[in-house]
Parts: C-alpha cells; sequence; structure tokens
C-alpha cells in the first residue's frame, strides 16, 4: 500500500500562551509546504481574536485554507493541553467589517461662476502549523497521545513528551510531510515542555466545513506565532489581531507605529494603505517587527445580530419531519432556497446566510445526482421520496446544529457583551523578520483609535485642489494634478513607540516636525491662490501688491495653511478697493 504524505497546511497564524511572561520566548505556529506540489493555500486572510481575563486567555482562530480536504493538517505548540472548541466564523466577518480602516474625503467647491459641491468616501485596504496525517502514536519513548476529541469538522489530537528529533520522527511515522528543519524550528517548544495540538478534518468533511476553532487555556500574555511561519511566509506577510478586554492592548515585545497620513494616497481612499504600513514597520528603529493600531475602543461598533440570533435554536429540530428542516433554517433566516432561479444563488443553489449551513444540510440531506440545491431543499416535500434516510437523523442534525451554529454564535455575543473594550492591530512581515514571536498586554489610559479617517478636498475656481486632513492641509501637484509623489526623505513613520510591562510609554521616534516642514515647502511650491473669477498668481507679492492687482486678474502664492475661503475673501478685497478709485 502506498504511503500517503499530507502536506504542510499554511495557514498564517496561530496563537500560545505562556504561564508566566518571562518563560513566554516562543509562541507556536505555521508553516506550509513548497515546492511544484505545494497546495494552494490563502496566507494572507487568518485572523485571531484573544480574551484575556487575567488568568486564563481564549484565542479563536479563523482558518482559511484551499486545498483537497485529506491534505489539510495543522499543529500548534501550547503550553498546557488546552479545551478546544469550535468557534464563530460570522463572529470574525462582524470583527472585520466593523472595525476595518477607512479613508475616506467629502468634496467641497468654492463659490465661483462655475462652482458646484458634491460629496465622496471610500475606505482603503487594511490587510504554525505542521501538515497531519494518519492515526495517532501510541506509546514509547516519543511523544505521547495524551487527548483525543472530535470538535465540530475536526479530530483534535494532543501530543505531549519527547525530544525535538522524537517529534519529528512521529510526524514522519504518521504521514507528516517530512520537512529537514522542523525539528532544529520544535526544539524551542520541546525545550519548554510544550505540547503540541495536531489538527485534521474528520474523514468524510470537505474542505469547505472548515471553521474557526477556539483555544482556552491557562495564562496570561497572549502571543501571535512567527518563528515557524517564517519557513513558508510570504514577502510582507499580512499579521491581524484582535483583542477583547477592559482596556486598549497594545505589542510587548514589537515596538507600536503611528502612520504618515501624508504618505496615505486620500485620493484614491487609502488603495496604497497596507503599502504604507509595510514601509513605516520596515522603518529604522521599529526594523520590520512594529505593530499599527487600526481601531481602539467600545466593542459595540461590533453588530451582535450579524453572528447570533436568539431564534437559532436547536430544540426546533428535535423530531422534526425532514421536510421541514429547510423551512425551519429560513425562519431563522439561515437559509433561502427556491427551486425559481430569481429566487436562488447561483447554478440553482440556495442562499447560505451562515458558512456551515451548506455542509450541515449536505451531510443529513443529501442532494441528489437529477436535482440542483434550490429544486430539492426548495421542495423537500415535493421530493420527499429521495431524502435519504440511511443519512437523516433528527437528534444528530440538532446536536450538531447546537455545537457548529448555536452555541458558537452564542458565546461570541456573550464576550461582546461581556468586555467592553475592543483593539484591532495590524502589521505585515517578511520571513527574515519572523525571529521573535510578538506578544500583548492591556495599557489603560491610552486614546482610543477610530477606523474613519475623513478628509476634506477642497477645489477652488482656478481647478486646483487640496485635501485638508484636519491636522494639516496638503495640495495637489500643480503640474499633474494628482497627490503628491514624495521622495525618501518623506518618512513612512509619524511616531515609533514602544510600551513596558510596567507601564512606560516611550516615544523613540517623532517625525512630527519634519513631516510638518515637507509638507508646508511642497505647499509653498505647488499651492496657487486662485479669485472668484478663476485667475491665479503664480509668484508670491506682498498683501498690497495682491490687492491692487486683484481686479486686474493676478493672485499671490499661498502659504501653508491658506485657504480657498481666504482667497475669495482677498478677492473681495481688491474689488473694492478698485471701486473706491474709480469713484
Amino acid at each position: 500500500m502506498r504511503k500517503r504524505h499530507y502536506l504542510l497546511a499554511g495557514l498564517a497564524l496561530s496563537m500560545m500562551v505562556s504561564t508566566e511572561a518571562q518563560d513566554a520566548r516562543a509562541c507556536g505556529g505555521t508553516f506550509c509546504d513548497s515546492g511544484p506540489q505545494a497546495m494552494p493555500v490563502d496566507q494572507s486572510g487568518e485572523n485571531v481574536l484573544f480574551v484575556m481575563d487575567g488568568k486564563t486567555v481564549e484565542a479563536h482562530v479563523q482558518i482559511q485554507y484551499q486545498g483537497a480536504a485529506e491534505r489539510f493538517a495543522w499543529i500548534v505548540p501550547m503550553p498546557k493541553v488546552p479545551d478546544v472548541q469550535v468557534g464563530s466564523a460570522l463572529l470574525f466577518n462582524a470583527l472585520l467589517q466593523g472595525t476595518v480602516p477607512q479613508f475616506g474625503f467629502t468634496q467641497q467647491t468654492d463659490v465661483c461662476d462655475r462652482g458646484n459641491s458634491d460629496s465622496a468616501s471610500g475606505a482603503g485596504g487594511s490587510g504554525g502549523a505542521l501538515g497531519m496525517g494518519g492515526a495517532a502514536g501510541a506509546g514509547g519513548s516519543g511523544p505521547q497521545v495524551v487527548y483525543e476529541k472530535t470538535v465540530g469538522a475536526f479530530e483534535v489530537v494532543v501530543l505531549q513528551g519527547g525530544t525535538a528529533a522524537e517529534v519529528g520522527k512521529w510526524l514522519t511515522d504518521n504521514n507528516y510531510q517530512n520537512i529537514p528543519t522542523a525539528p532544529e524550528i520544535l526544539k524551542d517548544y520541546v525545550n519548554q515542555n510544550y505540547v503540541f495540538v495536531a489538527i485534521k478534518l474528520t474523514a468524510g468533511a470537505n474542505s469547505n466545513e472548515i471553521h474557526p476553532l477556539v483555544f482556552r487555556y491557562e495564562g496570561n500574555e497572549p502571543c501571535v506565532p512567527l518563528k515557524l511561519t517564517r519557513v513558508a511566509a510570504t514577502e510582507d506577510m499580512a499579521v491581524r489581531t484582535f483583542f477583547l478586554g477592559d482596556d486598549r492592548v497594545v505589542p510587548t515585545n514589537y515596538k507600536h507605529v503611528t502612520l504618515n497620513p501624508a504618505r496615505i494616497d486620500w485620493s484614491t481612499m487609502g488603495q496604497n494603505y497596507k503599502q504604507v504600513v509595510s514601509r513605516a514597520v520596515d522603518s529604522s528603529i521599529a526594523n520590520g517587527r512594529a505593530f499599527v493600531t487600526e481601531y481602539a475602543g467600545a466593542s459595540n461598533v461590533i453588530s451582535q445580530f450579524s453572528f447570533y440570533h436568539p431564534s437559532w435554536d436547536s430544540k426546533a429540530f428535535e423530531g422534526v419531519d425532514p421536510k421541514a428542516v429547510v423551512a425551519t433554517l429560513e425562519g431563522m433566516n439561515l437559509v433561502l432556497c427556491s427551486p425559481y432561479r430569481y429566487y436562488s444563488g447561483a447554478d440553482g443553489d440556495c442562499q447560505y446566510n451562515h458558512p456551515l449551513v451548506k455542509s450541515l444540510l449536505s451531510e443529513y440531506l443529501p442532494v441528489p445526482a437529477d436535482l440542483s440545491p434550490a429544486e430539492f431543499y426548495g421542495g423537500l416535500a415535493l421530493h420527499a421520496d429521495k431524502i435519504d434516510p440511511t443519512k437523516w437523523n433528527a437528534a444528530e442534525f440538532a446536536a450538531d446544529f447546537k455545537l457548529r451554529i448555536q452555541d458558537p454564535a452564542k458565546h461570541a455575543a456573550d464576550l461582546v457583551g461581556k468586555w467592553p473594550y475592543l483593539t484591532r492591530l495590524f502589521t505585515t512581515l517578511s520571513p527574515s523578520e519572523m525571529t521573535e514571536d510578538p506578544m500583548f498586554h492591556a495599557h489603560p489610559g491610552l486614546d482610543p483609535v477610530q477606523p474613519l479617517n475623513m478628509a476634506v478636498r477642497r477645489t477652488d475656481c482656478c481647478g486646483a485642489s487640496t485635501m485638508d486632513l484636519g491636522s494639516t492641509e496638503i495640495a495637489y501637484d500643480k503640474s499633474t494634478g494628482s497627490w503628491p509623489t514624495w521622495d525618501s526623505t518623506m518618512p513612512w513613520a509619524e511616531t515609533i513607540e514602544e510600551f513596558s510591562l510596567a507601564g512606560d510609554r516611550i516615544t523613540l521616534v517623532d517625525n512630527s516636525s519634519k513631516i510638518s516642514g515637507q509638507i508646508a515647502a511642497w505647499n509653498t511650491e505647488n499651492h496657487e491662490i486662485c479669485f472668484p473669477n478663476g485667475v491665479k498668481q503664480a509668484a508670491a507679492d506682498d498683501t498690497a501688491d495682491m490687492l491692487d492687482l486683484a481686479g486686474g486678474g493676478a493672485c499671490g502664492v499661498s502659504s501653508r495653511g491658506s485657504s480657498p475661503a481666504a482667497a475669495f475673501a482677498l478677492g473681495l478685497l481688491g474689488l473694492a478697493a478698485l471701486l473706491r478709485r474709480r469713484r
């Protein structure tokens, strides 16, 4: 029989916590296979939510994977055996949507013969596992299987003990793909007596059944594993973490960066946002190991109704006739099925308002080969003879509904309701920068950070524009009418700081004055005062000359901070002076 090799799944994020801060030198992580047989894996979309109560850490991990179900695998190092539960995919959708950084602007046009006003707004982009296969190992001096559990669509096995070489051998013996560097990477975790939580899909499960997992374990300092991730990480890989608690959370052993707003392309509503983050965290002093705060504030920014509703009750399915299952789900607004194409999704499928409803239906009410899902589920009473009685079990369906949909959603709603503060941190890292696993802690008293960043684009009667960011105003390039293209002397980061566990906030770099100086120089060169008659002046004059020349169509170059309203006022003064002379 040919031996099957399960390739290493490339999940960008896992999590770990040490029971004592001084021992938390490594956290765990993921890495995937490479080469011509590498599976297609999305390594940019994984997200982690941490909930900390001082004694335990609860980590919710959203797993995104594309590939064959039988090749999915994941292993996470942890200091102790965790409790593993099903997580809520809709919770992550709500987290992402409620806190995504947005860079928009309203538009104002000066009052002149051809003037009008409109508005626009928009948003910019934001943005360690070993493969597992085979059965759990048994006895011997190497790692032992100390825990086994089926969690939703996953089989979870916990390994304990053994040396790094023995752990590597166990992986090979149990049909893991052999990676020569794995034992050396795992050595740090083995030396700290970590256990390894190995996860794979249950037999018969499809990759579309992959759902978030929740790990709950003793500890007080969450950490994102990166040391293992570097094996298969891409350049500038996105890492996004969320935290629910009483206070804002900051990185402990990584720097914290605030972005230079002038580097963001406000004219495209921040489409270069990820590039700005990457360049800012790569700045000197930060050296590629820093986070940006994308949101910090009230947790009620998350709409609980988007991931939980009290009507999601498994009792409704206890003893239910299979012909009424879809109608019951529709009553909970979890699915919409109709044999008519204009009510259904693409290719005759149903519309599913929860990512696990489709797999649940497919498992207990498989669609006959001669019908589309919309035809079958939208008319179960008409096709009752095609319901497979060997698959349907009302009690088991109700139990799985509770396990996969109801309980995770209710628990997520309880967490958001209990913890008043939410923090969202983001960074990008390249493999060479993944030499230390970032850890985090709460830091009371910090200012909130809102995701919506609004500016005002002002267009004068001459057609020139400036963007008012609130703290500063930046002129568009007068030659091209485009957003400024800065040279290498313009910083990407406005500030770089660090936060100690003792509560100290230390500013390491403050580029505010340098940024202001460059903006002032740019504006002096590119911001020309324009009067209501649509005439501008290309060179600076003193106030008297501007007043005398205003009626003749001459204007003056503004200094930083001049506004179209001021130019309009100067134009009126000039007209008044000419009228007095004529009289």
